[in-house]
């Protein structure tokens, strides 16, 4: 016999009727003969919705109660899936993600897991219970209810895959696996049948929203078979595993864009030892995300540099910036937003020359200036101006050989990765 972990998202239990064809899809996958554990997320736009009525009543809530709000989303939804197998004869049983042994560090809405015991999942899968265990959630040694962020069901799937020895986790979503790129962008994408973890991990980090980085990371470190698929279809879904079969004349395995993109440029300022150590200290310490980083030409002891972050934190880096002025005189800093990063990403691009170029070049036809690049072995990075992204992208697709002869799209609506 087999243990199988199944996670659905918010979309997929959204309404009672989803939540039956999920309660019946997981009792079909135990008559097959699995032992089966179910993570589930919140459903539909609960989260949202609970975010919202805090809102309304306060604006800057505490991070502890807003995890303690949050969590119910989860415990709402293992109930009612548990009591929906119940109805359809099965046997079930429904965890937070406390009484499941997730244990966190210290922090409130962005914790990482220290330790799983299982032993109380183990032991209700030995009794024959399909074993239904809210996502996003755990608790701090100290006895606090956390949560690990957007996406953190992917995370609690695939971690409690590994801390119980699972042959396969299984992420249910709204489309039938992970495809060469945004299927809404591109019409003609092609869905693929298997992606390394690597692979995955750049796209995930790089914007597409199938599956979260933390979850990938898990499933590379502990080798979970991970596979995604449709909960609204029976197809046969994306494997992730550690190494993945190139096709024949693809070099390019997928391209993801991020939307969240703005760019400062920091001018004139003085070309010093530990400039660059003191701006970029100042602004991890304030927990600011820097991703590119571009510096030009020395004149008359000046230096022009440029670095991305995202939209939501361009005052506050501004304002960090500012602070440093005693410290690290510069002439000026400026900010430009309303761009978006365009990635390719693909195994064998280390492998062949002239990738990169490729994206210049398909870029620079259609007009498009490049702002900033950023590169390793297995992608290339161009921020962009937002405007002609989805004309990029779909040039992009087509450079790549990735296009499909018909649109193979099939999904639901846009799940919530939660």
């Amino acid at each position: 016999m087999s243990l199988l972990v199944m996670k659905f998202g918010g979309s997929s239990v959204g309404t009672p009727e989803r939540m039956q064809r999920v309660a019946r899809r997981i009792l079909e996958r135990q008559q097959e003969g699995h032992q089966i554990v179910v993570v589930v997320s919140a459903m539909g736009d609960t989260t949202d919705d609970l975010i919202d009525q805090s809102k309304q009543l306060n604006p800057n809530p505490p991070a502890r109660e807003m995890d303690m709000l949050l969590t119910t989303g989860e415990q709402i939804s293992i109930a009612l899936l548990s009591m929906t197998i119940h109805q359809l004869g099965g046997q079930a049983v429904s965890y937070t993600g406390w009484q499941a042994g997730f244990r966190t560090e210290p922090v409130h809405g962005k914790a990482r897991i220290t330790d799983i015991q299982a032993d109380r999942v183990i032991r209700s899968l030995d009794e024959g219970q399909i074993v239904i265990v809210a996502g996003f959630q755990g608790m701090s040694e100290d006895g606090e209810i956390t949560t690990f962020g957007r996406g953190g069901s992917d995370t609690t799937a695939v971690a409690l895959a590994a801390a119980v020895q699972a042959d396969r986790c299984e992420i249910y979503t709204d489309v039938d696996g992970v495809y060469s790129t945004d299927p809404r962008v591109v019409k003609c994408a092609r869905k693929l049948e298997e992606i390394s973890y690597d692979e995955m991990l750049e796209l995930a980090h790089l914007g597409a929203a199938v599956l979260h980085p933390r979850a990938v990371e898990y499933a590379k470190h502990n080798n979970v078979c991970l596979v995604v698929r449709s909960s609204f279809t029976y197809n046969e879904g994306t494997e992730v595993k550690e190494e993945a079969v190139m096709e024949q004349g693809i070099v390019v395995r997928g391209i993801a864009f991020d939307k969240n993109v703005a760019r400062i440029s920091l001018l004139g300022a003085q070309d010093i030892p530990g400039i660059l150590a003191k701006v970029f200290g100042a602004l991890a310490n304030n927990g600011i995300d820097v991703d590119i980083i571009v510096q030009s030409g020395v004149a008359d002891g000046k230096a022009d540099f440029s670095f991305s972050v995202s939209n939501n934190d361009i005052a506050k880096a501004l304002r960090v910036i500012e602070d440093l002025r005693s410290e690290v005189p510069f002439r000026e800093a400026t900010s430009e937003e309303n761009l978006v990063k365009v990635s390719i990403v693909g195994a064998g691009m280390v492998s062949h020359p002239g990738v990169a170029a490729k994206m210049f070049e398909t870029i620079s036809q259609l007009g498009v200036s490049i702002k900033m690049v950023s590169t390793s072995e297995i992608k290339c990075s161009c921020v962009i101006e937002a405007g002609p992204l989805n004309e990029v992208v779909r040039a992009l697709h087509t450079a790549y050989n990735l296009d499909t002869e018909e649109q193979a799209f099939v999904g639901g609506p846009q799940d919530r990765r939660e």
